[in-house]
């Protein structure tokens, strides 16, 4: 699929975004948590190589918690018991950790609060007045938090979210199941609509699930990797749909 220019996604039967990242920033909040986190534990273990922002991109961005704890920990060879859900977050299990690192979310979203994209904002108005159906699919437990402290979370009538995935049992992104699922709830087909991500695991997903428009919102990713994860147009800011809608051609 090419584009001469971009094309309109009011055309599309619905699009579906991700969170953070592309609706809100708080990927750099969850980038901060993380950061944080593995830093002080792996000081307290003696895991080397320290984590880095590469860390991030490669096996936490997009993924549900714990599966980018079990990832990023297997990157250093090192395997803790998966645990429980309601593990505390002093207990040293897969569960815990992640627990650890949402301590960390919730406190800096609280005490600093959220706001959409600018450009994100504008592309919902657009969306909403041509009717065009919109959903999120987030891989966070923290979605419904995050689209209340941002006051947006009433555009969205269909929600897709950790707790959700958790709940039905859906493999986390790069895995299909989530975008699918959320278009099955909207009751469109994927072949017709958008999905909207930044995470390489997310356009994965997006791509896997057969959806006919994967747009890539380059948040610091880069272009080229995220086209090479499937992505058919990549744009900087969510704005330039507003700005060229309707001048392009499918």
């Amino acid at each position: 699929m090419t584009f001469d220019a971009l094309p309109d996604l009011t055309r599309y039967d619905a699009v579906l975004f991700d969170l953070d990242g592309v609706l809100t920033p708080t990927a750099e909040v969850h980038m901060h948590a993380w950061h944080e986190m593995f830093d002080e534990l792996f000081a307290a273990w003696g895991i080397s190589p320290e984590y880095t922002e590469r860390d991030y991109f490669e096996h936490l961005d997009g993924k549900k918690r714990y599966d980018g704890v079990a990832s990023l920990l297997w990157s250093r060879d090192v395997e803790v018991p998966w645990g429980e859900p309601g593990d505390g977050p002093e207990l040293d299990t897969v569960c815990g950790i992640g627990n650890r690192k949402n301590a960390v979310f919730e406190r800096v979203l609280r005490s600093e609060g959220i706001a959409p994209y600018p450009g994100s904002l504008a592309l919902l108005d657009q969306l909403a007045a041509a009717g065009t159906p919109v959903a999120v699919v987030s891989s966070s437990k923290n979605a419904r938090e995050v689209l209340t402290a941002a006051g947006i979370i009433d555009r969205f009538p269909v929600i897709m979210d950790g707790v959700i995935a958790e709940r039905d049992h859906l493999a986390s992104k790069p895995a299909p199941d989530v975008f699918v699922e959320a278009a099955k709830m909207m009751g469109v087909d994927p072949v017709t609509s958008a999905a909207v991500e930044d995470a390489l695991s997310g356009v994965r997903s997006a791509a896997s699930g057969g959806f006919g428009l994967v747009v890539g919102v380059d948040r610091g990713v880069g272009a080229d990797v995220l086209t090479e994860a499937g992505a058919h147009i990549v744009v900087s800011d969510l704005a330039e749909f507003v700005a060229g809608a309707g001048d392009g051609e499918e």
